[in-house]
């Protein structure tokens, strides 16, 4: 049971993360990331197929093995925040709390995306 919904959800955040790859607003990598962690529960197979997919898996893999955001997407990733806040604000046209609560949301995901690693730390031995 346990492993069919986590095999049902990883189909739904790949599902997600294609809709991503089509739409300009919504994010790709963090649904593949949460798929994939689906899939390590489930089944390795589709596990490794995300991991080892020649444009997507990288960025899978270098989160899951060292936290880090490439700058390319942090610059996308805060772009979009930036350009889903203006939205929100022309579209919802707020009271002045929640313009503030929605923009203190999405600037502590900002300083989060930003305060990730942007490289592979490197090891050296001497």
């Amino acid at each position: 049971m346990k492993r069919g919904l986590f095999l049902l959800l990883g189909l739904v955040f790949v599902a997600l993360g294609v809709i991503g790859i089509i739409l300009p607003l919504m994010p790709t990598t963090i649904f593949l990331i949460l798929a994939a962690g689906c899939f390590a529960r489930s089944s390795p197979r589709l596990e490794a197929k995300i991991l080892n997919h020649p444009t997507l898996g990288p960025s899978v893999a270098d989160w899951r093995e060292h936290g880090v955001i490439p700058p390319k997407a942090k610059v996308l990733a805060i772009g979009g925040i930036l350009l889903g806040y203006v939205l929100f604000w022309v579209s919802a046209k707020p009271t002045l709390p929640v313009a503030i609560g929605v923009a203190i949301a999405m600037a502590l995901c900002a300083l989060y995306i930003l305060t990730r690693p942007s490289h592979k730390k490197v090891k050296t031995d001497f």
